[in-house]
């Protein structure tokens, strides 16, 4: 056996390097994959901000128009039960007024047989000439008043009780009653305030097609404009303290013109005078 041992190398294998360069490229890949998660995730977190800010400004929004259109129900169902209201007031004082003028037609009627029968029996005694021409004449005003009575029937009544002439001769039948006094007028546009009675009138607009109009009116130095107001629709207003309303009513329109009448109760019209000569 020889002292010379032969020894054997001993070799060391390193570790490839593309397995530390699969380990670099995985690390990458994971810190790219947390990069891009933690990108949707903020990305969906906006988007979940902004769709719930959304849906909060539109909730918001159907609130109001929901409330608004709640108060625009509450406010017609109001102006609904006031029309309606007036509605059945002007009915019955219509129909109260119709039962009044019925009577009295029934009342005249029944007066002028009575005085027909008179009449005759007068004459059938041989009465004077004198009684019959009287009693002749009696008759005369009870037709006359009779056919009045008849021809105020027609008209409409206001709100405040008075009848609504619609033409020159129901304005005459009107100031035969002696109740009120009547100023009959026409009023043109751009001419300014034209005086008609104690008062002054001013016409602003007229609409044909709808029969309407747009008046000043200037009374006891206070001035008030009616918009859109309809033909025969009465206009009331008080001057000089008095207890009575005044009445202004516009039978027809033109592109231009305005023709109506004044309607004065006596009290009024003394007052009126009675200013006029304590200023003079």
């Amino acid at each position: 056996m020889s002292d010379y041992q032969e020894s054997n190398p001993t070799v060391v294998a390193g570790t490839p390097r593309w397995v530390g360069l699969a380990v670099a490229v995985l690390g990458a890949l994971s810190l790219l994959g947390l990069g891009v998660g933690w990108s949707a995730i903020n990305h969906a977190n906006s988007v979940e901000q902004s769709t719930q800010a959304a849906l909060k400004q539109q909730n918001d929004a159907l609130g109001q128009r929901v409330a608004k259109a709640e108060d625009t129900n509450q406010q017609l169902q109001s102006d609904l039960k006031v029309v309606t209201g007036k509605l059945n007031v002007t009915q019955s004082e219509l129909i109260s007024a119709r039962k009044q003028n019925k009577a009295a037609v029934v009342n005249y009627t029944k007066k002028l047989d009575e005085l027909g029968t008179n009449v005759n029996a007068q004459l059938a005694t041989k009465a004077s000439s004198d009684d019959v021409s009287k009693l002749g004449g009696d008759v005369t005003g009870v037709k006359t008043d009779l056919e009045g009575t008849k021809n105020s029937i027609q008209m409409a009544r206001s709100e405040m009780g008075t009848l609504i002439a619609r033409n020159h001769d129901e304005i005459d039948q009107l100031r035969r009653m002696g109740q009120r006094d009547y100023y009959e007028f026409t009023v043109t546009r751009k001419a300014g305030a034209q005086k008609v009675g104690s008062i002054q009138v001013e016409l602003k607009d007229t609409n044909i097609k709808k029969n309407q109009y747009t008046i000043n009116v200037l009374a006891d130095d206070k001035n008030f404009e009616k918009k859109n107001r309809s033909v025969n629709e009465p206009i009331f207003f008080y001057t000089g303290g008095t207890r009575q309303a005044v009445e202004l009513v516009i039978n027809k329109v033109s592109k231009t013109t305005a023709t109506g009448y004044l309607s004065v109760p006596k009290s009024a019209t003394t007052t009126a005078t009675s200013n006029s000569g304590s200023g003079q």
